[in-house]
């Protein structure tokens, strides 16, 4: 059996797996895999995948394996905040277009991603206490379900656009219901095997549209996305995800990460073949500037903001993920439920209570 990690070198670290071991492939390729347990009838093997579907080690040149490291630290040390959206898109897509060019799509994909899971990890106290649980045994984030990104409706086009760039396509529509008063395109690259969610204020009228490619504008009111949005900036730029969905035996997670301070947020899917829950909320701060804006277009009132402005909000989860019987999808009305309840706007105290 395969299991599959971010590191093949650290899995035999973690675990004290000597150079005995059969193992194949080179350090710094996109494809390795080596034994990690052997015993009469049964050996068990960890796969280290970047890019790459195949089970034949790749023989990647040693100046493209040096590339992939150059390009890998060009993305982590992306700059995020600039004065507008426009000049921060175009200077992501600049380094898409050389990261693509270089190493191709699908490895230029899974290095983004890598540096994307880091950037969120910083700033989410639950993933860092999961990641070190993980780390003792060498796993890494190799257990991601779905990356999910907030945007805002008049960048949607230019997130999606990026998206595309890296090899995503368009799997399927998910609209959370009218009340809930946003949609999502979610996105899978099909050598990588990473999905994203891609969130937007949106109504059910226009989920018959092609949503994805810019036909949203900019409106007036702000539903929960567009105003997490506003407080925090656009996923892909400045806010980074605002959660990873991953992997886990459900019941176990929630109690081992209560037992390390985390603790898990009411379950908003408890099927036998699909179980979610979100981690509390990481609180952020945040900039009064966004603030001020969000007065002035009548998004926030006064009291709102100057609570948001004394307290902070939440920011972000870590999202504990149990999936069975092959299921893939996901639960429309558990969704819905779970995103209104992480609303900034639902966690501020009435005025002189």
């Amino acid at each position: 059996m395969g299991i599959k990690v971010d590191s093949l070198a650290d899995v035999c670290a973690a675990n004290a797996v000597d150079n005995t071991f059969r193992q194949e492939g080179e350090p710094g390729s996109r494809f390795r895999w080596g034994q990690v347990f052997v015993a009469p009838g049964a050996e068990l093997w960890a796969v280290e995948r970047h890019g790459y579907r195949g089970f034949e080690p790749v023989s990647d040149p040693l100046a493209a394996r040096l590339e992939a490291q150059r390009q890998f630290e060009r993305l982590r040390r992306r700059q995020r905040n600039f004065a507008t959206d426009a000049e921060g898109f175009a200077r992501l897509n600049e380094l898409v277009d050389e990261a693509v060019s270089l190493l191709g799509v699908d490895w230029a994909c899974d290095l983004f991603f890598a540096a994307e899971r880091e950037y969120w990890m910083r700033r989410n106290r639950a993933a860092r206490a999961q990641k070190s649980r993980q780390d003792i045994l060498g796993l890494g984030w190799a257990n991601h379900d779905h990356h999910t990104y907030r945007c805002s409706r008049e960048n949607y086009g230019a997130v999606i656009a990026v998206f595309e760039k890296l090899g995503f396509f368009l799997r399927e529509r998910f609209y959370a219901g009218e009340e809930a008063g946003w949609g999502a395109q979610v996105l899978e690259q099909p050598v990588t095997g990473i999905v994203i969610f891609a969130d937007v204020d949106m109504s059910a009228e226009e989920l018959t549209g092609d949503f994805a490619h810019g036909t949203l504008r900019a409106r007036d009111e702000l539903g929960t996305i567009g105003l997490w949005v506003g407080m925090h900036g656009e996923s892909l730029l400045q806010a980074g995800m605002h959660h990873l969905e991953c992997q886990f035996a459900w019941h176990a997670l929630r109690e081992q990460l209560q037992k390390e301070g985390v603790n898990t947020m009411q379950p908003f899917t408890t099927f036998s073949y699909l179980r979610q829950a979100f981690t509390e909320g990481e609180w952020w701060t945040v900039d009064p500037a966004r603030l001020d804006r969000l007065v002035a277009s009548g998004a926030l009132d006064e009291h709102q903001a100057g609570f948001i402005r004394e307290s902070g909000t939440i920011g972000s989860h870590l999202e504990n993920l149990e999936r069975n019987d092959g299921f893939k999808g996901f639960n429309q009305q558990g969704v819905s439920d779970i995103i209104q309840r992480t609303d900034a706007r639902k966690h501020i105290h009435p005025m002189g209570a």
